[in-house]
């Protein structure tokens, strides 16, 4: 059997967040109508004699996601019409760019589990999205109120090899998308989708096979699937001697197969050409606004958190993913800093790294699970980041033992209330005092007669049971390390 290599490339559409449609003044309504065919207007439904006036805050953030990318931004631009007779789109071509993109040759690096791999851009442009059908009771109803939005469409050079890469750079363009603040990027709303080009050729050789598209793939999950479907059925047909038939598949997600749609289109079917009623322009003024909005992308964040904070890359990889969280994460790392600052001693590094860690750690396992039980997010976190960083630094300074920090932040969630009020509240303070504990261990040793003898003989673990029972009667106030000491020296003494 020969050995087949996968060249893949992607074409992404995006849905941009703009205050309005792309060639109109409706609003970008995007999931908020509330019945079909309410948000559209003469222009938007292709009425004969309105005119289309392009949407600049969709241009800008277009050439701010081109220069995210290390795309080139044209200096100069044009509209034009794609010929595409179908009932979604009411005037029966659709408002593009095809010689001219406005971003074009750029890259992506993304991090794969062989290492890093870049990825190239061919093109990304602005267009207008179409209208949505619904096929009901054996009829087809059409629905205009997204028709008209701002649509990005960004095509891939064929670099993609395999199923894992391709949804890691699905992925991560969603997280670029999201930073910029240029579209959510839900792929179950529809605000991102994705499509396939596939083929397959003879390991080490350079030419291309015949290329098959798949479309309908609405999650990253899908993405991975259809493509790890399509490189088995590929290469069925060219065992079987068979010739891949270039063609638009579809994805049935009941069955996680591809099936024929129709035979691919190629440009000269659509007939393009320059739009009439939209004069070339200059896009001097829109690169440079692109360029004024500044903010730390993903790639650079990941990199940052690694050297400045030495996260583990797991935790790293998961505040990346999610902004707000990792918003939180610094502004309690902030605060943290402040207090380090404000107290009279003198903190060594080791300990700056233990407190950033011991902060990460809390967030990243119990508070995360917390808030995922409770359905709460981070952007509107019941607990500030100034509250969690005092929980922080109480759990730090051995005030609370570990089951009494359990307790607190639970209260913490639940009340919204100062971390130190709720210790003093709730008597969660830990005791190290040894005078106030030595009552207890003496009771302790008092009740458990034969454990104090293995003890003795030798058996060390034994004393972990002690100290369990030493935070029973303290009810859990007791400081486990005090406590350990403490029975050691007073067993030793009585010996």
């Amino acid at each position: 059997m020969r050995e087949y290599e996968a060249v893949i490339g992607m074409e992404v559409h995006v849905e941009s967040k703009t205050n309005s449609k792309m060639f109109c003044s409706c609003i970008n309504g995007r999931g908020l109508e509330t019945q079909p065919n309410i948000n559209i207007c003469p222009i938007c439904t292709g009425h004969p004699g309105t005119l289309p006036v392009p949407n600049k805050q969709a241009l800008v953030k277009l050439a701010r996601f081109g220069q995210a990318l290390q795309c080139s931004i044209a200096d100069y631009t044009w509209f034009e019409r794609k010929s595409y007779f179908y009932p979604d789109l009411p005037k029966g071509y659709q408002i593009t760019q095809y010689e001219r993109p406005l971003c074009y040759d750029g890259q992506i690096e993304i991090m794969t589990s062989k290492g890093p791999k870049h990825i190239r851009i061919t093109r990304i442009h602005m267009e207008e999205d179409t209208g949505k059908l619904s096929h009901i009771n054996g009829k087809t109803v059409v629905d205009y109120n997204r028709a008209g939005l701002p649509l990005m469409e960004l095509v891939t050079e064929p670099d993609i090899r395999n199923a894992e890469e391709a949804k890691i750079f699905c992925e991560e363009l969603q997280l670029i998308l999201r930073y910029l603040d240029i579209s959510d990027g839900d792929m179950d709303k529809g605000q991102m989708r994705c499509e396939v080009n596939i083929s397959l050729r003879e390991k080490g050789t350079e030419t291309f096979g015949t290329k098959v598209e798949i479309k309908n793939l609405n999650s990253f999950r899908v993405v991975e699937q259809a493509i790890e479907y399509e490189i088995i059925r590929q290469t069925e047909v060219l065992e079987r001697g068979e010739s891949v038939i270039q063609e638009t598949r579809g994805w049935d997600d009941g069955k996680a197969i591809t099936f024929s749609q129709r035979k691919k289109e190629n440009a000269h079917d659509y007939r393009y050409f320059v739009e009439p009623d939209i004069p070339p322009f200059k896009t001097a003024d829109i690169i440079i606004e692109a360029a004024s909005i500044t903010a730390e992308l993903p790639i650079a964040k990941r990199k940052r958190f690694l050297g400045e904070y030495q996260l583990a890359s797991q935790q790293v990889e998961i505040l990346v993913r999610n902004k707000a969280l990792a918003d939180y994460f610094e502004q309690t790392v902030s605060e943290l800093k402040a207090w380090m600052i404000s107290e009279s001693k003198e903190f060594t590094p080791e300990e700056h790294t233990k407190l950033v860690k011991l902060s990460a750690n809390y967030l990243l396992t119990e508070l995360i699970k917390h808030y995922g039980e409770k359905g709460l997010t981070f952007d509107n976190s019941p607990i500030t980041a100034e509250n969690y960083a005092e929980f922080i630094k109480i759990v730090f300074s051995g005030e609370v033992s570990s089951t009494g920090a359990q307790t607190l932040l639970l209260q913490m969630i639940e009340t919204g209330s100062d971390p130190s009020d709720i210790v003093e509240s709730q008597g969660l303070k830990q005791v190290s005092d040894t005078n106030a504990l030595q009552g207890i261990v003496d009771k302790v040793i008092a009740e458990n007669p034969k454990v104090v003898l293995d003890y003795q003989n030798g058996n060390e673990n034994v004393i972990q049971f002690l100290v369990g029972q030493v935070m029973r009667h303290s009810k859990g106030s007791a400081n486990p390390q005090v406590a350990k000491q403490l029975l050691h020296d007073t067993i030793i003494q009585n010996k």
